[in-house]
């Protein structure tokens, strides 16, 4: 049982005690109420942050000296963070909007193929249909890129990698996409 005791409101003038005139209810009770009311995912979550802004940053980053691998942390990983965010607040269909604008070419062709990656993983993961954009040729790789997979962890990126990913020469380890 939930047990509420009377108490001195001093937010008032004078002090006036005030009785708690509500209902008090079982710990089971209020569950079972909460677990009775429908559960709605917002509709107007909108999307924050978006891929192609993530590609035009990664961009500027790129063209400061730092290599792919950085760019992959900030870039791809950031992106799959925004996904999420938005996911939680919206849905798959909100989430999709993430990569609704087709990020601009950055510099590194891997990078550029893991962006079409990461948005064809997640539709395929998630249930929505991938951009246009995310099957050109430009965002694939003639060879392999290991991303930010050390060479003790190659074996495993090659056999563990998404498919979406090891199509377009990409190869991650089942780990990479894990986020805390």
């Amino acid at each position: 049982m939930v047990i509420v005791a009377d108490h001195e409101d001093t937010g008032h003038e004078g002090g006036t005690a005030m009785a708690f005139q509500g209902e008090v209810l079982s710990v089971s009770e209020l569950m079972r109420r909460s677990d009775a009311q429908s559960h709605v995912v917002p509709t107007d979550a909108g999307v924050r942050h978006t891929a192609a802004a993530n590609a035009a940053r990664i961009t500027d980053l790129l063209r400061a000296g730092e290599p792919a691998a950085a760019a992959w942390r900030f870039g791809i990983l950031q992106t799959l963070d925004d996904y999420r965010s938005t996911l939680r607040r919206g849905g798959a269909t909100a989430a999709a909007g993430v990569f609704a604008d087709e990020p601009a070419l950055t510099g590194s062709q891997e990078l550029d193929a893991a962006f079409a990656a990461l948005a064809d993983h997640l539709a395929a993961t998630d249930g929505w249909t991938p951009p246009e954009w995310a099957a050109q040729p430009a965002r694939s790789l003639p060879g392999a890129w290991f991303a930010t997979t050390p060479d003790l962890f190659r074996d495993e990126a090659v056999s563990d990698s998404p498919p979406a990913f090891r199509k377009r020469g990409i190869f991650i380890t089942r780990y990479a996409l894990s986020r805390a």
